[in-house]
C-alpha cells in the first residue's frame, strides 16, 4: 500500500533528456521548425498510439462496511441473546431476545411507534403488511388498513416465532431497519437489562468512504467512475454513489472536507479486506483520442522545448512536439507529420 494519503497527481515524473540524465517537467515545445534528419538509430523504439489519456487525483480513503447505526431495545425485561459481530441479519431473523422472546427484524423506514391492531390505519400498517407478505403470510390486502385478516396473519407469524399470539404488534416487539444489516459491535451483554443500544450495525456491502478536501469537490459527482488501489499491485474500479452536501469543518492542518461514498464495482476483488486504508483516483482531466508516446521518448531541443525521434527504416528525423497531459508514464504529443503507428526512438 502506498504510504501517501495526501492528494497527489499521477503525472509522470522524471524525463531523461537526450541521454544527459536531465530531469524536467512537461512543458510544451515551441514548434514550427523543420525536422532535423540524421542516421544514428536509437537503442529502442516505441509506437505512437492514439488513445484517451486521463490525469487523476489520488486521495486517501477507507474501505469498510459504511456508517454505523444503533440497534436499541425497549425498556423492560432482560437481554437473553445477542448476535455476534459480523453476523448478517435479514428480514424475519431475530435481532436479539428479551426474556427469551425473539425480537425479529423487519424492513422499512418507520419504527413501530404505536400499537398496530385491528382498525389502525397509516403507512406503518402498510409497511408491516409488506413485511408479512415478504415472509410468506397471505390472506390480507397490502394497504394502509389493519384488518381482521391482517390480525390473523400476525397471529400466524407470532405462533411461528414462539411468542404470545395477540394479533397485535407492540412498540419494541420488532426492530425496523432499511435493509439487511451486519452486526458491527455489541453495546450490551447477555444478562443486561433491556433499554438502550444492544449493538451497532452497518450495511452488508463494503464501500469506500473519502473525506475529500473541498478544493477537489469539482472532480467528483454521483455516478463518476474511480480507481481504487488496495495495495501497490491490486486495483479495482468503483462508482461514486453519494456526495455529501455539507462540508465538515476543518481544524489545524486538516482542511474542510465533504464525505464521498463509493461502491466497489467488483466486490469479489476485495477478498477478505474489511476496514483498511486505500487510495482512490478521481479523474482530474481527460483528453480523448490523442497521440501518446512513452515519456522516455521525449528529447530536449536546442533553444527549449521537446521533440521525438521518428524512425523510418534506417533513417531518423527529429520532430518538434507540443506536450499535453502526462499520465502513467505516457505523454500527449502533437507535431507536424506525426501519426498513429509511427515508430519513435527511446534514447538512453
Amino acid at each position: 500500500m502506498k504510504g501517501k494519503r495526501a492528494a497527489l497527481l499521477s503525472i509522470a515524473g522524471v524525463i531523461v533528456i537526450g541521454g544527459a540524465g536531465f530531469a524536467t517537467a512537461g512543458l510544451g515545445g515551441d514548434g514550427g521548425k523543420a525536422p532535423v534528419a540524421h542516421s544514428s538509430l536509437p537503442p529502442a523504439t516505441a509506437t505512437i498510439q492514439r488513445t484517451d489519456l486521463v490525469e487523476t487525483q489520488a486521495v486517501g480513503g477507507t474501505l469498510s462496511y459504511g456508517a454505523t447505526s444503533n440497534a436499541s431495545t425497549a425498556g423492560g425485561g432482560t437481554l437473553t441473546w445477542l448476535p455476534s459481530p459480523g453476523t448478517v441479519l435479514t428480514r424475519g431473523r431475530s435481532a436479539f431476545k428479551i426474556d427469551n422472546r425473539p425480537v425479529p427484524l423487519l424492513y422499512g423506514r418507520l419504527p413501530i411507534y404505536r400499537t398496530l391492531a385491528t382498525g389502525i390505519e397509516g403507512p406503518d400498517v402498510k409497511q408491516l403488511e409488506r413485511n408479512l407478505r415478504a415472509l410468506g403470510y397471505t390472506g390480507f390486502t397490502v394497504d394502509e388498513t389493519f384488518s381482521s385478516s391482517t390480525a390473523t396473519a400476525v397471529k400466524e407469524w407470532q405462533e411461528d416465532l414462539g411468542v404470545r399470539e395477540t394479533g397485535k404488534v407492540e412498540p419494541g416487539s420488532v426492530l425496523v431497519v432499511p435493509r439487511a444489516i451486519r452486526v458491527a459491535e455489541r453495546k450490551a451483554a447477555v444478562g443486561d437489562k433491556a433499554g438502550g443500544p444492544a449493538f451497532t450495525y452497518t450495511g452488508t456491502t463494503r464501500v469506500v468512504t473519502v473525506d475529500l478536501d473541498v478544493k477537489y469537490q469539482k472532480l467528483v459527482k454521483k455516478g463518476a467512475q474511480v480507481t481504487i488501489e488496495l495495495t501497490e499491485d491490486e486495483t479495482t474500479k468503483g462508482v461514486v454513489t453519494k456526495v455529501g452536501k455539507v462540508a465538515k469543518e476543518g481544524s489545524g492542518e486538516n482542511p474542510a472536507s465533504i464525505e464521498v461514498t463509493i461502491a466497489v464495482s467488483r466486490p469479489g476483488a476485495l477478498a477478505s479486506y474489511d476496514k483498511a486504508p486505500v487510495d482512490v483516483g478521481f479523474t482530474a482531466n481527460k483528453h480523448s483520442g490523442v497521440l501518446v508516446v512513452p515519456v522516455g521518448a521525449l528529447v530536449a531541443q536546442p533553444g527549449g522545448g521537446y521533440g521525438v525521434q521518428v524512425v523510418q527504416g534506417s533513417a531518423v528525423r527529429t520532430v518538434k512536439v507540443e506536450t499535453g497531459l502526462f499520465s502513467e508514464g505516457q505523454v500527449e504529443i502533437s507535431g507536424a507529420g506525426l501519426a498513429e503507428g509511427m515508430k519513435v526512438g527511446i534514447p538512453k
